[in-house]
């Protein structure tokens, strides 16, 4: 192979998606914004829709109108960032749902589009989208006149559940949408796990699908392996990469392999992110650069032609900790040049 392999395997995304759905009180939808976090909304929508999802979360009307031509006439489309300016003419030809966040987008929505429906995001303390208390007091009675579909918040905190916050958000939700007759939703992977209290009418799981915490259990949905492009020794003293940054202790094997910041791969990982050959750790040996990782398999017997840094030893949780960040930065940050190979699920 001349580029990383990323192996996406559907089967592994419908199980988690099965579990969560097992785990919700009500209906099970699926977020597959940024592309499918990653994955490719195109393969992991039609398997998640072959699976029984029929509610399906994007971040853009732009995502939405694709999404539409992936899934077809039946499925419901949110629009988390609701009815931008712009969005009019995407929200009707792709018969979207907006999720209004503010009362200009509701007064925008409403006159563009007079009959189309919509949901209706809250704040209950994030401080990120949504309507607040009184913003949504003032416009309740109108909007329920309409075509509304959902209201909905987001927790703040889900992936702790000790953090008070959930609690307090759970209260404010509770308490803004009493007597709402339209279904309800508040919680994402996070609170699917906090428990039946959180579920309300429609979840929402986003990262556990793909194998991310805080869904612990979930099974790993991807591979990365990455070609060997060049093997060499090096003896005591000398140095590897830019800035010189690795010096061999001793002598040492270092092997450059095809992928880099440009693919995904953040810098951050210089120094402290871990390759495998099957299940042999070889450390990474200096930066990581643009296109390229050199990596330290003295330790190796037989040369392989490519190592793996996302693999059943190494989840992309692991791999985010090496560099200071999280696994939804891993996926989504996943890049265009690798190869990417499905199996399972629906993969036409």
């Amino acid at each position: 192979m001349a580029c990383g392999q990323l192996h996406i395997d559907l089967d592994a995304v419908i199980a988690n998606w099965r579990a969560l759905d097992a785990l919700s009180a009500g209906e099970t939808g699926a977020v597959v914004k940024a592309d499918g976090y990653g994955l490719g909304a195109a393969h992991v929508a039609r398997a998640l829709a072959g699976a029984g999802a029929r509610s399906f979360f994007v971040a853009t009307a732009r995502e939405g109108a694709d999404l539409r031509d992936i899934l077809g006439p039946s499925a419901e489309i949110y629009v988390f960032s609701g009815h931008m300016a712009g969005d009019t003419d995407p929200i009707r030809d792709a018969a979207l749902i907006p999720l209004l966040n503010s009362a200009e987008q509701a007064a925008r929505h409403r006159k563009a589009l007079p009959d189309a429906p919509y949901g209706v995001q809250l704040d209950t303390g994030m401080n990120r989208l949504g309507m607040e208390a009184a913003d949504w007091a003032g416009l309740r009675d109108g909007l329920e006149t309409g075509p509304m579909r959902l209201v909905m918040s987001h927790l703040a905190c889900a992936d702790e559940a000790a953090h008070p916050q959930n609690a307090a958000q759970l209260a404010a939700f509770t308490a803004m949408t009493e007597g709402v007759t339209v279904p309800r939703s508040l919680a994402a992977t996070g609170g699917i796990l906090l428990g039946r209290a959180y579920h309300f009418d429609l979840t929402r799981p986003g990262v556990g699908l793909y194998g991310g915490l805080p869904y612990a259990a979930a099974r790993p949905a991807i591979r990365l392996s990455l070609p060997v492009v060049q093997v060499r020794d090096l003896a005591p003293g000398e140095t590897v990469g830019y800035s010189a940054t690795y010096t061999a202790p001793a002598p040492r094997k270092i092997a450059t392999v095809s992928g880099g910041y440009a693919d995904g791969l953040i810098r951050a990982l210089s120094g402290r992110a871990t390759l495998y050959a099957g299940d042999t750790p070889c450390p990474v040996a200096g930066r990581v650069s643009m296109d390229l990782i050199t990596v330290d398999v003295t330790g190796l017997r037989d040369m392989p032609d490519h190592l793996d840094i996302l693999c059943p030893a190494q989840t992309v949780d692991d791999l985010a900790e090496a560099a200071g960040t999280i696994g939804y930065e891993i996926l989504t940050s996943l890049g265009a040049r690798y190869d990417r190979l499905y199996s399972g699920g629906t993969t036409a």
